[in-house]
């Protein structure tokens, strides 16, 4: 009999609580335990999966296993690396794919970070080009480009654009293509059957959803591309502690559950804030009117955690944090627990001073609801 979750047949839901566990035996763990080990037993030639804890770990490899199957099901000539961050993913993409006289394209309204990272990809000669991500705007300027980054859903704005139809420019143009799906996850869309090259995430935010680990991946292809960033991650050592890996692979056995029930209600905290007088720039993909629900419903399962709106002025904003009382004040997105910010406080993203970014999280969608609507009513004096 066939294994359903190996040939990619299993539900989304079915396939996240046995993702990447190893084969049963008899009085051991369903999910062995982390194993801290700088160096295993290594007599004679070195031929065995394990042989320095920089290179390789058994915790990482199920968690590897189990985000392999999730982001592209059923593809046995795709392999997953994880990393020590989100932010050690992307650059081990970009640096190990680029070189001096190279040229990238970057989204210019993307992850706040990426702005250093452009700065530094100049000081290593290569050129970085930039363009929105909504309307495809990517696609203006990407001659002769070597590898083209992709944000979709983009953060913060929540701008969608057409991943298949820019894979399919770039490379019919000789480019590399990295779609960033942190937002999205990868049950909310596998870029890699959309034609993309590699599917990139921060593991830190919904994948494992309780804001207690750092952590990121690369999933690609087999071949050069993806060697080159296991290369990468030998060289720098940016590598994920075995604790982290064990707590993200347990994480992700509710995933499914903690997706659908974030989705659901951003939608329900979305349609209350549509028809408030002192809400402006309202975006959320599931909107049927938001401004990319047309484009991220062709390629999009489910439309992610997080809502974004504008309020009058710095102070209103503010103010409106301030009288939250189910929703902490913090800087990350994807947690089980409601956050919201002021994003302008970072002085990054090219926001109004009153854009707010708000991760929806598993609280009771009514409870969640009042309390929002409560606090811009008391936020309005």
């Amino acid at each position: 009999m066939s294994d359903p979750i190996a040939a990619g047949g299993a539900g989304e839901g079915t396939r996240a609580v046995r993702a990447g566990l190893p084969e049963p035996v008899k009085y051991e763990p369903t999910l062995p335990g982390p194993v801290f080990a700088a160096h295993f037993h290594l007599p004679g030639e070195p031929t065995g999966p394990y042989t320095y804890g920089r290179d390789e770990n058994p915790t990482w490899t199920h968690l590897e296993r189990a985000v392999g199957e999730l982001e592209a099901p059923g593809q046995d000539s795709v392999e997953t690396l994880v990393f020590a961050s989100g932010m050690a993913a992307i650059s081990s993409v970009l640096f190990s794919q680029l070189r001096a006289g190279d040229t990238a394209v970057l989204p210019s309204d993307g992850y706040q970070a990426l702005p250093l990272v452009r700065t530094q990809l100049e000081a290593y000669g290569i050129e970085v080009r930039t363009a929105p991500t909504g309307d495809d705007a990517q696609f203006a300027v990407l001659d002769g480009a070597k590898l083209l980054w992709i944000e979709s859903p983009s953060n913060p704005g929540l701008d969608v654009c057409d991943i298949r139809r820019l894979v399919e420019e770039a490379h019919a143009r000789g480019a590399l293509v990295a779609v960033d799906n942190t937002l999205a996850t990868p049950l909310g869309q596998r870029p890699l059957e959309l034609g993309a090259d590699f599917s990139v995430a921060s593991g830190t935010k919904q994948l494992t959803g309780h804001g207690d680990v750092l952590l990121g991946y690369v999933t690609g292809r087999s071949g050069e591309p993806m060697t080159a960033v296991r290369r990468w991650r030998k060289i720098v050592g940016a590598i994920p502690g075995p604790m982290e890996a064990w707590l993200a692979h347990r994480s992700i056995a509710t995933l499914q559950m903690r997706v659908d029930r974030q989705s659901a209600t951003a939608l329900a905290v979305a349609q209350a804030l549509r028809g408030r007088q002192e809400v402006t720039g309202l975006r959320y993909p599931g909107l049927a009117d938001d401004p990319s629900h047309q484009v991220a419903s062709r390629q999009m399962r489910r439309y992610g955690c997080v809502v974004s709106f504008t309020l009058p002025t710095r102070a209103r904003a503010e103010r409106f944090l301030e009288e939250l009382r189910l929703v902490d004040e913090a800087t990350s997105f994807g947690g089980v627990r409601s956050t919201a910010e002021r994003r302008g406080r970072w002085g990054g993203d090219a926001v109004p001073e009153g854009f707010i970014r708000l991760s929806v999280g598993a609280e009771d969608p009514d409870d969640l609801v009042t309390d929002i609507l409560r606090a811009l009513e008391e936020s309005a004096w």
